[in-house]
């Protein structure tokens, strides 16, 4: 299990101005934007605007912190008034986002097609994590991995015979490899649990 504390994360100005990105974990690392397989970053939006369209890749977005915003997707608006209800759409489509009422925070899970698939749940309370074991093909140098994200107030983890990690908000936590065993999670909050796999060849793109 990987720590990967919010502290330091360095911010990416967007090229609109109309937030900042920081990525929490990117497969494979230190991929750019032409070659991972999967990217988890936090966003803060501070303005509405388009987004960059990103064909080829599926984004799962969750509003993390915030009012919410209303997103229209190929001409379809759909309204995200919650936070902590994650969103799947296509990324190549023509994106445009509003804030409700004021600026927020999106979790933002990036899936190249083909390659990687993930779910996004949202947890509150305890369970335990279980490790990604490459259903589809990935192996040890593939993109499984479950990341461990605190939404909102403390998270700890910990793994048999092992002291609790505690995770501070937007800390996180990467479980993968072929040594990696279940890990237990409990949340005084909201914690974002993403498996993330190889891609399912029976899966249709899109």
């Amino acid at each position: 299990m990987r720590i990967l504390r919010a502290a330091g994360r360095p911010a990416t100005p967007w090229s609109n101005g109309g937030g900042v990105t920081r990525e929490v974990a990117v497969h494979p690392p230190g991929a750019g934007w032409d070659t991972f397989a999967w990217r988890v970053s936090l966003a803060d939006v501070t303005r509405d605007g388009p987004y960059s369209p990103l064909p080829g890749v599926r984004r799962i977005l969750t509003v993390v912190d915030g009012a919410g915003l209303e997103l229209t997707v190929d001409g379809t608006t759909r309204l995200l008034p919650d936070r902590c209800r994650p969103f799947a759409f296509p990324g190549g489509a023509d994106t445009g986002s509003r804030l409700l009422d004021g600026p927020v925070v999106n979790l933002n899970v990036m899936l190249r097609e083909g390659r990687a698939d993930a779910t996004v749940e949202m947890v509150r309370g305890s369970r335990v994590v279980e490790p990604v074991r490459g259903a589809y093909g990935g192996g040890a140098d593939g993109p499984d991995a479950v990341l461990v994200v605190a939404v909102e107030g403390e998270t700890r983890l910990g793994a048999a015979g092992e002291p609790a990690v505690r995770l501070a908000r937007f800390d996180a936590a990467l479980v993968a490899g072929p040594d990696a065993g279940p890990v237990e999670l409990w949340t005084e909050g909201v914690a974002a649990v993403i498996a993330l796999a190889a891609a399912d060849p029976a899966r249709p793109a899109g």
